[in-house]
């Protein structure tokens, strides 16, 4: 269901994939885009909330001419620069944030990026690619249960952004806790491509996420006057949930390593053995064919030639030296 919404936000001509006016109450009502053109707060309290798609024909130039956004702003709103960053620009808010890809055949180190204006009247967010964050807090909207005004609007959205990661981290240590308990003997060249492939993630979601940690101090740090110190409490507490989910990001990719190194070890140990058993069967069959080599060359006068016994004082030369180089092999504790 959630897809074939999202499916259907892409169909607009508009770039508005939604917009609520918040009541201040927890809930909101809906507007369409020539309503969102000459709003007004009819009620102290009221927040417009408006999700576009930045890519839409259109949005650079609305964003300049009807909200006033400066030039540089409006052009970061709509970039494809989608490293995590925030800034007070006046008694504005701007912020650049980053969620996990949760779209059909996308893979855990692909992100999404959203990004936010308010000036505590006005909020708008962007996205490009599906974003189901917003979708999560507009449910609560409308249900009746949501943010009241714009800066517990945020909190909401990066609590909901961050909160998602858990679910990747959550996959990837099943991942590994299947890979320990497989037969790491007979499936060790397919679990160690997969464990290649976890830390690859672990590493790119922490490439990505880290900044996140920066934009979101910055955020509860530097927002104007309507960020209300109970949404700056509520993006600390952000910031923890985010502090410890890197740090399990860093747990997974240290399990993977020595996963790994086992994996290693394993098949080093195997091949150390089979070069010792080739070794030793090189060792034995060494002199045995050069004694074979020496006696078959085509000679005339070899002794016992003529007498019929050459070929067994041959056996019996060579086992007699197979019998010395065993227990010798056997004393310096080669067997």
């Amino acid at each position: 269901m959630p897809e074939k919404r999202l499916a259907d936000d892409e169909a607009t001509t508009t770039p508005l994939l939604f917009a609520r006016v918040l009541d201040g109450k927890g809930g909101g009502r809906a507007i369409d885009w020539d309503g969102v053109q000459d709003w007004q707060p009819a009620e102290d309290g009221e927040v417009l909330w408006m999700h576009l798609c930045r890519n839409k024909r259109g949005v650079y130039e609305w964003l300049q001419k009807r909200m006033a956004i400066p030039e540089p702003t409006a052009e970061l709103l709509t970039s494809d620069a989608t490293r995590p960053r925030a800034f007070r620009e006046g008694n504005t808010l701007v912020a650049t944030l980053r969620g996990i890809n949760f779209n059909p055949g996308a893979e855990p180190e692909d992100m999404v990026s959203m990004q936010v204006w308010s000036d505590g009247r006005h909020l708008i967010t962007l996205r490009k690619d599906p974003l189901q964050t917003p979708r999560d807090t507009l449910a609560r909207i409308d249900r009746g249960r949501g943010p009241g005004d714009a800066g517990a609007l945020i909190t909401s959205l990066t609590e909901h952004m961050i909160t998602r990661m858990n679910q990747s981290i959550v996959d990837m240590n099943a991942h590994i806790d299947e890979c320990e308990e497989a037969d790491l003997d007979e499936e060790a060249e397919e679990t160690l491509e997969h464990i290649a492939q976890i830390r690859r993630n672990c590493l790119a979601l922490k490439r990505h996420m880290g900044p996140q940690h920066v934009a979101l101090e910055s955020i509860s740090r530097d927002a104007p006057a309507w960020f209300e110190d109970h949404d700056r409490r509520e993006i600390a507490e952000t910031i923890d949930r985010l502090r410890r989910y890197l740090d399990d990001i860093d747990v997974s990719k240290e399990s993977a390593v020595v996963l790994m190194d086992e994996l290693r070890a394993r098949a080093l140990a195997r091949s150390d053995r089979t070069n010792y058993v080739l070794t030793i069967v090189a060792a034995i069959f060494l002199p045995l064919g050069f004694l074979t080599g020496l006696l078959g060359i085509n000679v005339g006068g070899m002794p016992g030639v003529q007498d019929g016994d050459a070929f067994w004082i041959v056996v019996s030369l060579c086992g007699a030296i197979l019998t010395l180089q065993v227990f010798f092999f056997w004393k310096w504790k080669w067997l």
